[in-house]
């Protein structure tokens, strides 16, 4: 197994988990938005403003395709399983952690959350409907459903850790 994906909603712990993880798995750790800030020198506001949401769907993808070549951990977009290719590209190259959560569980941590402007813009509505629309595109994403509500990220990060290990063969 090379990489390991974690799929799922903005708020469900993508990135507090995959820093954490890479820790316990002694693998390296990328953030995919924070890599495609990095490469394209540009915020994602910036981005989506310049190019739109199409081209920077297009970057998402490119970089799956040609991400490094190691045995990693990384936190996707919350966009990114939306994309037929994208799923098989992930499927494919690595294990797919779908965390999931619900929706209240996820409003209360994004809903005042300066850094996603599209919590700022959107209704509570209109993101559940987001939320609903994505969350079977990260059913189909994941190899392993890891329900996340009710469990505290020390429980989270015991059951990825049993995953990986028992994949692996090294319970």
């Amino acid at each position: 197994m090379r990489k390991i994906y974690l799929v799922g909603f903005m708020g469900c712990g993508k990135s507090a988990l995959g820093r954490r993880l890479s820790y316990l798995l002694k693998l390296p750790y990328y953030d995919m938005d924070h890599e495609i800030v990095r490469q394209q020198g540009m915020t994602i506001p910036e981005i989506f403003e310049k190019y739109g949401e199409t081209r920077f769907r297009e970057m998402e993808t490119e970089f799956l395709e040609n991400f490094r070549d190691e045995a990693c951990i990384i936190s996707t977009g919350g966009g990114v399983a939306v994309k037929e290719e994208n799923r098989k590209i992930m499927r494919r190259s690595g294990l797919v952690f779908f965390l999931d959560a619900s929706f209240t569980d996820i409003y209360k941590r994004i809903q005042h959350d300066p850094r996603r402007p599209i919590v700022q813009s959107s209704t509570k509505e209109e993101l559940e409907e987001l939320y609903h629309y994505r969350r079977k595109f990260y059913r189909e994403a994941g190899h392993i459903q890891v329900l996340t509500e009710g469990r505290t990220i020390r429980q989270i990060l015991e059951y990825l850790v049993f995953q990986v290990k028992r994949l692996k063969g090294e319970r």
